[in-house]
């Protein structure tokens, strides 16, 4: 989404994407002072090849090859717990075949992760969020 500056005169309109405004908090109260403040997606990382590792250590988590501890920062609470209730639910580590990536707002980033596993090809869906200057997993899902 673009935001459009209608008070400025129509030769120097000003483009910029909205940002977000609330993080998502899982149900979980915040006090003003240290709520989860959201950072605009051009002030992180590049998302791409960063998504790309990040999905790589869940898989070697998955098969159990990789400490989820490694991955704790980069993930809500919530999606910590789930990714620790998975540790080797795999039997092998799946092979990165395409990343699909979409930012419906700024600060946003949907990702989609096509692995193989032997002859079944699976989604990995992922949601990062900028928060607090860094990327946070706020949603992970094999399909």
């Amino acid at each position: 989404m673009l935001e459009l500056y209608p008070f400025e005169s129509p030769q120097s309109f000003v483009l910029k994407p909205l940002l977000y405004s609330i993080p998502t908090r899982f149900d979980e109260e915040y006090d003003a002072d240290f709520q989860p403040q959201p950072t605009s997606a051009s002030d992180l990382p590049d998302l791409g090849q960063w998504a790309l590792k990040f999905g790589m250590s869940v898989l070697e988590i998955w098969a159990a090859r990789r400490q989820p501890a490694q991955l704790a920062r980069w993930c809500h609470r919530v999606i910590y717990s789930e990714l620790v209730k998975n540790v080797g639910s795999q039997k092998d580590v799946g092979r990165i075949r395409k990343l699909y990536q979409c930012e419906p707002l700024d600060g946003i980033n949907e990702s989609t992760i096509t692995v193989r596993f032997d002859k079944r090809v699976r989604s990995m869906v992922l949601r990062f969020e900028g928060v607090d200057n860094r990327w946070l997993c706020t949603s992970l899902t094999l399909l």
